[in-house]
Formats: C-alpha cells, sequence, structure tokens
C-alpha cells in the first residue's frame, strides 16, 4: 500500500502483505474469501487492508464497508490496528467513535464502520444498504450461518462506471465520447477471518473447508435476469478460502509461538498451532456423534416395534415431525437382507419433515391444521396410518391462544384422500425443571451408547440411530453448538428445533438414558 503514485522515487510504503497467504488474500478476486488457519498469522491486517485498496482512486462514497463481530469489545484489535494503518497513509482520514457509532470516514467519501452482529434485530438496522465491501471477525464465533446469509442482502453496489467514474479520470474524443479511464465494477466481497474452533466450527467447516482444499474457487453459477442488460445471464459468485499460518508472520515474537507450542487441550492445539479442521470443538454432540454408528439405511420395521411420531411446533421458525420406531429386542433385516441384532429400548428415527423454506432457520408459517393434513398423508404413504402412536410433543402447543390451539386443531378429523381420517394427537413432552439440560445429557448417553463395544462384545445399552433419509436431522443436530455461558446446554441462536423434538423423545423413554459414561468414542 502506498500514500503516492505520482512520484515513484518518493513512494513510502505504509504496509505490504507478506508473501504467502497475505499476498493472495489481498488480490483474491473472488466473492467470498474466507482467511483461515492458525492463529497468529496475520488474518486481521489483510481483512483491514483489503477494504484500504480501494480507497481514494475514484469510488468515493460508493466504496462502503463493514466488519462485525458478535460483540463491540472483540472489535477493538480490528480498531487499534486499523488505527495504526490509516494514519500513516495521511489522507485525511478521520476515527468517529461515539454513541455505538465506530468508523473510519474520507474526504473522498468512502467509510468503513465497526459493527456488533449478534441477533436479527442486529441484521434489520443494516436492511436496505449498500456495502460492497462485508467482513466478519473470527466467523466461528457465529452459532450458525443465518446472519451471514441474511447480511448478503446488503452486499451490493449501484455503482456504474460510466455514469459515475469522475470526469477528471476520464480521457475523451474530439466528439465527447470516453475512450479510456473507466474504473471497473465495484467488486462485492465478504472476507472472513478465522481459526477452526469455536461454536460455529462445525457450519464454517461445512460451508468453506470441506467443499475444496485451501486455495481452489468454488463456483455458484446460477441464470438470472440481469436488471443492468434486462435479460437473463448466468451470474457466477465465486468462493474460496485461504490458509495462514504464524510461521509466515515475521513479525510475530517467539514468545508467542511459545504459547500456542504449550497448549495442553489436544483439540485447541490442533486447531489454534495447526489450523487442524478435523477437532471436536465444543459442540453438544460432536465428540459422541459418529456417522458410521449412528447413521443407517433403513429396512421395514418388525411388526412387533412401536412406532410414534413427535412435534415441535414452528411457524417463522421450522416446525419439526420425526417418526421413530422403539425396538423390544427382536432383530431386523437389514437393506442388504442381512439380519441384525437390537437391544430392547434402541430408538431409531425412520423419518422426518421439516416445515423450512430452505433457508436455514426460517419456517414455512405453515397452519396448524395444514400441518397435521400433511402428517397423515405422509404416514397413508409410508403405509403406517393407524400404526403410529401419538409421541411427545411441547407443551405450548396445548396453549389455548385467543381460542386458539394448535393441539386441538391438529387433533379435528379431516377429510384427506376423500375419506374423513381421525386427527393427528400428540402426548406432552416433559419440561418439568431441569429437563432441558438433563435431556441434552441423555441425548448424548443415547447417541453413544450406538457406538459398537470397543472390546468387540455386543452392545448391552439401548441407543439412538438414524435413518439415512433423515438429513436435517443429520445436518443440524451434530454440529449444534454449546452455548458460551452455559455450556450444558445449547446456544438458542441455533437451529435446534429437530434436537428438542428428539430431546423429548428421548426424556419421554424413561430411565434407559439416564446412567452412562458420555466420554466420546471418536
Amino acid at each position: 500500500m502506498q500514500k503516492t503514485l505520482t512520484d515513484l522515487s518518493s513512494i513510502e510504503v505504509v504496509w505490504e502483505p507478506q508473501p504467502g497467504s497475505q499476498t493472495l488474500a489481498i488480490s483474491c478476486p473472488c466473492n467470498h474469501i474466507l482467511m483461515e488457519g492458525t492463529r497468529g498469522g496475520g488474518k486481521t491486517d489483510n481483512q483491514i487492508m483489503f477494504f484500504r485498496r480501494f480507497v481514494g482512486i475514484g469510488y468515493g462514497a460508493f466504496w462502503r464497508g463493514v466488519i462485525f463481530d458478535r460483540e463491540y469489545k472483540n472489535l477493538d484489535d480490528l480498531i487499534v490496528k486499523s488505527q495504526r494503518w490509516f494514519k500513516q497513509f495521511d489522507d485525511g482520514a478521520k476515527f468517529l467513535k461515539g454513541g455505538g457509532d465506530y468508523k473510519w470516514v474520507w474526504p473522498t467519501g468512502e467509510e468503513l464502520l465497526f459493527r456488533q452482529m449478534k441477533t436479527e434485530d442486529d441484521y434489520w438496522k443494516y436492511h436496505g444498504q449498500e456495502f460492497p465491501y462485508i467482513g466478519w471477525n473470527e466467523l466461528t464465533k457465529q452459532p450458525n450461518s443465518n446472519l451471514y446469509d441474511m447480511i448478503m442482502s446488503c452486499n451490493r453496489s449501484s455503482f456504474l462506471p460510466r455514469e459515475h467514474t469522475p470526469r477528471e479520470l476520464l480521457t475523451f474524443d474530439n466528439e465527447g465520447n470516453i475512450i479510456d479511464g473507466l474504473l471497473p465494477e465495484l467488486p462485492l466481497v465478504v472476507f472472513s477471518t478465522t481459526n477452526p474452533y469455536g461454536v460455529g466450527h462445525n457450519w464454517v467447516k461445512q460451508r468453506f473447508i470441506d467443499p475444496a482444499p485451501a486455495g481452489k474457487v468454488v463456483r455458484n453459477t446460477k441464470n438470472v435476469f440481469n436488471p443492468r442488460t434486462q435479460k437473463r445471464e448466468n451470474i457466477t459468485k465465486t468462493q474460496v478460502r485461504i490458509f495462514s499460518s504464524y510461521k509466515e508472520n515475521r513479525f510475530l515474537s517467539p514468545e508467542y509461538v511459545l504459547e500456542l507450542e504449550s497448549i495442553t487441550d489436544p483439540n485447541k492445539r490442533k486447531a489454534w498451532l495447526e489450523g487442524n479442521w478435523d477437532i471436536t470443538s465444543g459442540g453438544m454432540f460432536d465428540d459422541v456423534w459418529s456417522t458410521e454408528a449412528n447413521v443407517i439405511d433403513g429396512f421395514r420395521i418388525p411388526d412387533e416395534w412401536r412406532i410414534f411420531r413427535s412435534f415441535d411446533w414452528g411457524s417463522s421458525k421450522p416446525f419439526s415431525v420425526g417418526w421413530w420406531a422403539e425396538s423390544d429386542g427382536s432383530d431386523y433385516l437389514d437393506h442388504n437382507g442381512h439380519w441384525r441384532s437390537t437391544v430392547p429400548g434402541d430408538i431409531f428415527r425412520i423419518a422426518e419433515w421439516y416445515g423450512w423454506n430452505g433457508v436455514p432457520n426460517e419456517g414455512l408459517r405453515m397452519l396448524a391444521g395444514k400441518v397435521a393434513e400433511g402428517i397423515i398423508r405422509r404416514e397413508l404413504k409410508w403405509g403406517i396410518y393407524g400404526r403410529c402412536k401419538p409421541g411427545p410433543a411441547d407443551g405450548s402447543i396445548w396453549d389455548d391462544v385467543n381460542g386458539v390451539c394448535i393441539a386441538r386443531d391438529m387433533a379435528k378429523k379431516r377429510r384427506v384422500d376423500g375419506k374423513l381420517r381421525k386427527g393427528v394427537a400428540f402426548s406432552r413432552a416433559d419440561k418439568s425443571p431441569g429437563t432441558r439440560k438433563g435431556g441434552w445429557e441423555m441425548m448424548r448417553i443415547a447417541i453413544s451408547n450406538a457406538h459398537p463395544n470397543e472390546h468387540g462384545y455386543p452392545r448391552e445399552e439401548p441407543g439412538l440411530f438414524v435413518f439415512r433419509n433423515c438429513d436435517q436431522f443429520i445436518r443440524t443436530v451434530p454440529s449444534l453448538p454449546r452455548d458460551t455461558v452455559d455450556m450444558d446446554d445449547v446456544d438458542t441462536d441455533a437451529e435446534d428445533h429437530i434436537a428438542d423434538e428428539s430431546r423429548y423423545v428421548v426424556l419421554s423413554c424413561g430411565n434407559r438414558f439416564r446412567a452412562a459414561s458420555t466420554t466420546g468414542h471418536y
């Protein structure tokens, strides 16, 4: 980064990227950039200076950025570093602080804001605004992708090069036509930094780490209507993760590295010293969950087993219906024609209906009667209508609100496929004091009990299994983060509806999951 380009002999370098990840990131052309890896790699400097490189070249007030964290106090380091660098440019930039207003402003019109983004209410403060540049500080602090996805509605620009390039930058021919000097369109960039670990470890890993190795660009192309050309076109947005290591940072003191190498917690050590994402990150279930053990292919449920349904209501948030089978200890025939043994009390999630619109944590806003009709149709299709018994549901569905009761509406008889069908009933879930945290621990036990015995002996305790077709359970439950304040509970901002509904089931099973060790097997 340079103060001026007018006199090459007098260039004063304020900041320049170090070889490696910083050099790659500062010039990265992708729309979504995740700079990840070990601690101490210089990710924060890159995030700040990526914005600064577009200041003072003609975009003016069109170039506007914001960097988010869940807490204002966590932005202190970014602010301090921005003050260290930006003042050296001596270009009239001012830092404004007061009344929750933390931002840099330039005489040429550019702005860089530092803001808190913790709840959906925080998002609505920015709805409708333009931010071509959005930064996320330590992205794994966010328990899920909801706010990241919501703020994308603000990642836009109305800058049109032919109309908004400053006239003094343009070159014209004798007829007044522009022949040179047009600025390129503004980039739309979301630049996030993070290390592995944290409550959002799992969703960030699924979103950015698993799709491609570091440095490989992931492209998402869709055919959409382009208002600027007034026709449909293939539009591509790109995503990349760039691995950053403390070993690249020559400004880092060896004493800091000593602290990293002194970490005794094996998961934190792998995360912060090695940048390893294949760790247990402190979620509610990720240390006991095993896809190999807990997820199985579907099979025909033996006639002697009990089948029941569970329910967690949602309207603006998703509702969740789960169908379960409980083993009486008899064997079953798997999808390959092999007989498999079970433990009396094993529970199998055999099907589900998740009432979301495809956006994480957003519901379908269906009426209770329509949900009941959908349940009946599914049970008819699967051949379990009449056999399926009422299972636990959140007690709030029995509340009478201005004469409206969800449970009563769902229990009404209704005509489906030309016949009058019995309504959908549930039992009240146990929500007595202590059952929330106790229920999470019982789920941990049930999940852990499904693992093969480490000594090769048959399982003795009942466990929890999930059919492979229950993809929403598999998407949301294993990665459910713990609450950062109360580690015995889950983060209530997370997408926990299927987990709640499953917790009701485990609690309804009595004492079978109450006493066991939940030390992770994997």
